[in-house]
């Protein structure tokens, strides 16, 4: 979680750092955790947190941490999160294990956007607080890279099922991150003197016989050409049995999986469009764009030409409004939690509904006779107020209440017609969206 809530629609890449090590958790944590806030409070700058939250949420100080810790606690484990209630965001966990389990803390951080370690200065400092952490808690692995990036790689499984990870762990370089800490145990198993040749940024031997590399100097720059080269020659370097041609060809096709695409969306359904990436993957974002951006829309077709309008055929228009107005209100009473614009009744809120319905995949999991019967005429007739409200629309009820038009301009709409076909499938709802009707209706208003 972050205290600022979920990302944008355009959700960017972040910097994703974990860390895992001994600690001795039977003695006091105020003096067990002092060298790893120290280095945290030294090293995090502009990313700094400013809320504790265990139990309770409080402001960030070394004494709030410890009593997080402490109101959490149970058997054999503690945990607290660490926040910021400003830009950029901070997502953390710290989580503490007690005896009968091995003491150790384990540390998991997002910091997004990963722009914000696009200067080495930023940089050093993060890497100078991880090195100062596996001083003080013997690493059974570290690491920080982009999120994305990991996502491309399966860390931490790297291909290999959970039971398999979960039985042999790190056992060899699976993969080789921008920032590594590799605990003793792996150094012997690769070789010292292998290890400490690594070609890489910076390399370097920790007193507890852990070793630090970092391959690059940026962690933001990690997919650019030169830094994808430095991540192949290091990796292939501490896995001889690995080709690197082919593994420079592997990290070239993530970089190119993550290249930025720059949105170019029908411009009748941009603005549901816009929301759809972020529901993607983190690592399949960029290709989520490409694939929306050659996406055209049926024209509507749910209209007919002035001169070819049914006329009314009720006897009380009144009365057939009234039902209209109840129509509609039902659809309020639906979505009124989830979407608080439906109280608005704007085209801007026929986009929340779209994406509402898109994200819960509501016409293919909720029964086709309530969906028929109660929402395909909530629906309808919600698009109908909206076009009458704001394009200056009219109804011409009908007695089939499918067959009610709004006259706009020099077309008469049919909006249950529009809404039944919307609720045919998850797809439907962007085939036959809200959003792209009153598009094309404010066209035609005048």
């Amino acid at each position: 979680m972050t205290v600022q809530g979920s990302p944008g629609p355009m959700a960017e890449d972040y910097l994703r750092l974990s860390f895992d090590g001994a600690c001795n958790t039977p003695g006091v944590l105020e003096r067990e955790l002092a060298p790893f806030l120290e280095a945290l409070e030294a090293g995090a700058g502009e990313w700094m947190p400013d809320i504790v939250k265990g139990v309770r949420r409080r402001k960030y100080t070394r004494e709030a941490v410890t009593k997080g810790l402490a109101e959490s606690r149970q058997d054999r484990s503690a945990s607290v999160g660490l926040y910021r209630t400003k830009e950029p965001d901070l997502d953390t966990s710290l989580h503490l294990r007690f005896p009968p389990l091995p003491p150790s803390l384990r540390f998991s951080l997002k910091v997004n956007p990963l722009e914000v370690f696009s200067r080495e200065s930023s940089c050093k400092k993060l890497v100078e607080m991880v090195r100062t952490w596996a001083l003080h808690y013997p690493v059974t692995l570290a690491s920080a890279h982009s999120a994305a990036d990991r996502e491309l790689a399966d860390f931490p499984n790297f291909g290999r099922d959970d039971e398999t990870t979960y039985r042999d762990g790190f056992d060899k370089v699976y993969e080789l991150c921008w920032l590594n800490v590799f605990s003793a145990k792996l150094v012997e198993t690769v070789g010292r003197e292998r290890m400490l040749t690594t070609p890489a940024h910076r390399v370097e031997e920790l007193p507890n016989g852990s070793v630090l590399i970092v391959t690059w100097p940026i962690a933001a720059d990690f997919a650019s050409e030169a830094a994808r080269v430095a991540q192949a020659r290091a990796w292939v370097h501490l896995r001889p049995d690995l080709d690197f041609d082919t593994v420079l060809a592997i990290l070239r096709d993530r970089s190119a999986t993550l290249a930025p695409v720059a949105p170019r969306f029908a411009p009748d359904i941009a603005a549901l469009l816009l929301r759809l990436p972020a529901y993607a993957p983190l690592s399949q974002h960029q290709r989520r764009i490409a694939e929306l951006n050659v996406y055209v829309p049926p024209e509507p077709d749910e209209w007919l030409p002035l001169d070819a309008a049914l006329p009314s055929d009720v006897a009380e228009p009144k009365a057939a409004l009234a039902q209209y107005a109840y129509f509609a209100e039902q659809l309020v009473a639906l979505l009124h939690t989830p979407v608080p614009s439906v109280f608005k009744a704007t085209p801007e809120s026929l986009t929340d509904i779209d994406f509402h319905f898109w994200k819960e995949t509501f016409p293919d999991i909720f029964e086709r006779h309530n969906i028929d019967a109660i929402v395909v005429p909530a629906v309808g007739a919600y698009l109908g107020e909206v076009l009458v409200k704001h394009l200056g629309g009219q109804w011409l009820p009908r007695k089939q209440w499918m067959e009610a038009q709004v006259r706009v301009g020099d077309r008469v709409w049919l909006p249950f017609v529009r809404a039944h076909r919307y609720m045919r499938s998850t797809q439907a709802l962007l085939d036959h969206s809200l959003t792209q009707l009153v598009n094309v209706a404010r066209r035609h208003a005048y």
